[in-house]
């Protein structure tokens, strides 16, 4: 893996799992460790840390989701860089965490540091670490959904099609409207239902139309919602996290699939 030259001494990660791949996809982990192992990092992956706080701020719940946000700092705290594999999680410590905690001068300051050191996964790669290729084989073609979150809120577009390019074997066919949202939205899907399935059919639709063997994204909800629907609607386009594919781990069964024998 290309990267810049080195620090002095490695720098300290720690992973912010996310709920979803702790209890859905935890291969996506795993492959966030070795992507920032091979970059050069010390990882680890405190006990302490849980939820975000991402749906009990958006349901409201500001007493529980402040609660939760002075949990995750002070799980952090030491760490040089905090990443995560999703542009929704860490669009919320980034970001929200501040205006979340900004009430009080002690847990504003905290907040503040905190974020400053906080990066999506493949964004942290690129733009912090200086990676620009990895070693790793796909063949297949797939093609690319960019997150709200990760998009709109921490600016991920091209950094993960630089890293995607230098996968052995891969073909990158850009979908049409990849930047619209795919229905998911956290608790939205769950609160406007029949919206949300709108939604994600026009997506699954251009995701069809591209012709591609695999959909890829980098926050897990969106691709759980797109896996569903494709397999609802009968397609046979798998679906993965990118890191996933950027590690060369691609064993586990594609997301939505299961393994052979497995109910």
């Amino acid at each position: 893996m290309a990267k810049k030259a080195q620090q002095a001494s490695r720098p300290r990660v720690g992973l912010f799992v996310t709920c979803l791949v702790d209890l859905i996809r935890p291969s996506v982990g795993f492959a966030a460790v070795k992507l920032l192992e091979d970059a050069g990092c010390d990882v680890d992956v405190p006990d302490a840390q849980t939820c975000c706080g991402q749906p009990a701020y958006n349901s409201g719940d500001k007493s529980d989701a402040r609660a939760l946000a002075l949990n995750t700092i002070a799980a952090f705290e030491d760490f040089d860089y905090v990443v995560a594999p999703s542009g929704s999680c860490a669009g919320m410590l980034k970001h929200h965490y501040p205006e979340l905690l900004g009430d009080n001068p002690e847990t504003a300051e905290r907040a503040h540091a905190f974020s400053s050191r906080v990066f999506e996964l493949v964004s942290f790669l690129v733009d912090i670490l200086g990676v620009d290729r990895v070693e790793a084989d796909f063949q297949s073609t797939v093609t690319y959904h960019d997150s709200c979150a990760g998009l709109r809120e921490l600016g991920i577009k091209q950094q993960p099609r630089k890293l995607l390019a230098s996968v052995n074997g891969l073909t990158l066919t850009e979908m049409e409207d990849a930047e619209v949202c795919c229905g998911f939205g956290g608790t939205f899907c769950i609160k406007y239902p029949d919206i949300s399935n709108a939604i994600v059919e026009k997506k699954t639709a251009n995701i069809a139309a591209s012709g591609p063997e695999c959909l890829l994204a980098g926050d897990l909800g969106c691709l759980m919602n797109m896996a569903g629907k494709m397999s609802r609607e009968g397609r046979k386009i798998k679906a993965r996290h990118v890191a996933e594919v950027l590690a060369g781990m691609t064993d586990d069964p594609a997301i939505g699939q299961r393994k052979e024998g497995v109910e």
